[in-house]
């Protein structure tokens, strides 16, 4: 009739009929994004980074920003 093929129209609808947590799971999988904000990733070296920027500027505290660089990147941020 209108030329549409008939698989992708049952595709569709096979997957409207998953459940919401396997929905969402399939399609972060592939992604594999970080479950959190980069604000909210790793307090404590944050806390520790950010007072030693403060107390002693940047330049010497590279010890505490790359703790925070290298949590970041195990929480799966890539920075």
């Amino acid at each position: 009739m209108g030329g549409l093929p008939i698989e992708n129209t049952s595709t569709t609808i096979s997957l409207s009929k998953l459940p919401k947590d396997q929905k969402s799971a399939t399609s972060t999988m592939p992604d594999s994004k970080p479950k959190k904000k980069i604000c909210c990733a790793c307090p404590e070296t944050k806390n520790l980074r950010d007072e030693c920027i403060v107390e002693h500027g940047e330049s010497a505290c590279e010890k505490w920003i790359e703790a925070h660089r290298k949590c970041l990147r195990a929480e799966g941020f890539k920075v």
